[in-house]
């Protein structure tokens, strides 16, 4: 990251303002069943700022129009948003080239993109993908796809009582029939925070190339996939106060030359025949149709919004609220909390024996609070632990200590009517 833009996170750092950050999000004010909102689903999905939301609105009042395709004025103008987006993003996560910044759906589409093209180039009977068991679903099934169509084996690394990597299990199972690594920063579920900078110097070691599911981490803390070495990097615009339906993933420039087309259509192309299509350049040989232009646009005001908080505070303030939470309902009986590593990211998952998460869910939104209750896409981590899914907590920078209060004041209710 660029040093002009450390300067103004650490400015911003001395001026963090969780109440007036509040007032930037309008939903945050509004009241659920006459009480007022406490939204702990971020990991779900974030909130938008105004920013955000009028960025996208302003597209289509004022600038509406396609890309690439016009040389008309508003094609031109946004044209060229679209593409001062692609550099910001490169420089968000540090990136060599713009072109190896390529607009997906989210990182869902991103990671299918992926094991569909080099998986479909690598690939071959009896290669093995590499990947965790704390992945989301969205981690799994598209490696389990390409796998099953070439024939190769899907491994998986073990994790702990804790919710941490077995290190020496991942350094036992990679190989040299492993044709890719492929494993999520920060659990969904657990909120563990990964070694990937030291799953990476491992994989390079044996010349395999690491694919990071960054859904939970680009918002909460600094990403350079220059410093990290990393070969991929998926995320989604929803989880980072932006749109839903964008998303962006990171390649090395070598290898997405290498990838074929993951679709074929407009924009992707250079000539077309009947007998032969020629394709376009990185990143456009991946970007087929016309593209959510106004989801890229609304991307673009979430990181700047991001930066004009600053990282290191957001990282700060989210790490008091998880630990003041995990005190918080410490002492409520008959709580586990399932996810308990060393690091951790502001996630708090839990169960109670013999109260099912969805009636928690169900009642705690009667107190207008909102967390998520399920398997949160990561069934394999459910049966880990033996439980059928849990009830999850999961924190932004607008959250606030007195919403942690009601949160836990609402649980405790739900002990007492359970008995």
């Amino acid at each position: 990251m660029n040093k002009d833009i450390d300067m103004l996170e650490t400015a911003m750092k001395a001026d963090f303002d969780v109440y007036k950050i509040r007032e930037d999000f309008p939903i945050l004010s509004r009241n659920i069943r006459e009480k007022p909102l406490v939204y702990f689903d971020n990991a779900a999905t974030t909130q938008k700022p105004k920013v955000v939301i009028d960025a996208i609105s302003n597209y289509y009042n004022n600038l509406n129009s396609n890309v690439h395709r016009g040389v008309h004025f508003l094609s031109e103008a946004a044209t060229k948003e679209y593409e001062d987006i692609r550099k910001l993003v490169q420089s968000y996560i540090n990136a060599r080239f713009k072109e190896e910044i390529i607009y997906t759906r989210g990182t869902t589409e991103s990671i299918n993109l992926v094991a569909s093209t080099f998986g479909r180039a690598n690939l071959k009977e009896g290669d093995e993908v590499l990947i965790t068991g704390m992945e989301h679903h969205s981690n799994i099934v598209p490696w389990q796809l390409i796998c099953e169509g070439k024939n190769a084996k899907l491994k998986v690394v073990p994790i702990t009582d804790e919710g941490e990597l077995i290190m020496s299990e991942f350094e036992n199972l990679i190989n040299e029939k492993t044709k890719i690594v492929s494993v999520v920063h920060i659990s969904n579920s657990l909120g563990t925070i990964n070694p990937i900078k030291n799953i990476i110097q491992i994989a390079h070691k044996h010349n395999v190339p690491v694919l990071i599911d960054g859904a939970q981490s680009v918002q909460h803390t600094e990403i350079d996939v220059q410093d990290l070495d990393c070969d991929f990097l998926a995320f989604s615009g929803h989880k980072m106060y932006g749109p839903t339906g964008i998303g962006i993933l990171y390649g090395k420039k070598e290898f997405l030359e290498k990838m074929p087309p993951y679709q074929g259509g407009g924009d992707m192309i250079r000539s077309v025949t009947f007998e032969k299509t020629l394709f376009n350049d990185v990143p456009y040989k991946f970007e087929a149709g016309t593209p959510d232009i106004a989801g890229v646009i609304g991307l673009g005001e979430a990181i700047k919004y991001i930066r004009s908080i600053g990282i290191e505070a957001i990282k700060t303030h989210e790490a008091g609220i998880l630990k003041y939470a995990t005190e918080a309902v410490s002492d409520i009986e008959g709580l586990r909390i399932i996810g308990t590593a060393k690091e951790k990211s502001g996630i708090l998952s839990f169960v109670f024996e013999n109260i099912h998460p969805h009636d928690i869910g169900t009642f705690l939104d009667r107190d207008g609070v909102a967390i998520r209750t399920g398997h949160h896409c990561t069934e394999p981590v459910m049966r880990r632990y033996n439980v059928p899914a849990t009830s999850r907590a999961s924190f932004a920078f607008y959250n606030l200590k007195e919403e942690v209060d009601v949160f836990v004041k609402s649980l405790k209710k739900v002990v007492k009517m359970f008995g």
